[in-house]
């Protein structure tokens, strides 16, 4: 199994379609062609993983810039949730940025998203707000915030 399938296996299961955050397999394979985008594959014992193990349990996208990453996509698998490897993949990002001597990361998400207590125990904090950014299903909005972990 290549990392897109590894990627797409997660966000099938990782991401409630309901907020159509999921990326589709088009979506993750071009920004992976780009030469500033890179995937974090984690197993369920938050040890990185090569292309030819099949048992993924966690994934992280990221876009790079001097100084600083962009945290595009996290997930884990549901039924590896609450043993730390969101965090580990975080903390992964943060040294690979570390590294490419960058010293910031930044993310953004909508407003209710249950993530956050995983971003701010990482250290990520808030530091903008875009009002009405998202839309949801049944047409109502939430804002879109965006945070910024120091490395």
């Amino acid at each position: 199994m290549n990392h897109i399938d590894q990627i797409m296996a997660i966000m099938v299961a990782g991401f409630d379609p309901t907020w159509g955050e999921g990326w589709n397999r088009r979506q993750v394979e071009d920004a992976l062609l780009l030469p500033n985008t890179d995937a974090i594959i984690i197993d369920r014992h938050g040890l990185s993983m090569g292309d030819d193990q099949t048992t993924a349990a966690g994934f992280l996208l990221a876009r790079h810039a001097p100084g600083e990453a962009e945290l595009l996509l996290i997930a884990v698998l549901p039924e590896y949730r609450g043993r730390g490897l969101g965090f580990r993949l975080i903390e992964l990002l943060r040294n690979q940025v570390r590294k490419l001597e960058g010293d910031r990361i930044f993310l953004e998400m909508r407003d209710n998203n249950p993530a956050e207590h995983l971003y701010r125990k990482a250290g990520f904090e808030p530091i903008g707000r875009r009002a009405n950014y998202y839309r949801t299903a049944d047409g109502g909005r939430l804002d879109a915030v965006t945070y910024r972990l120091v490395v």
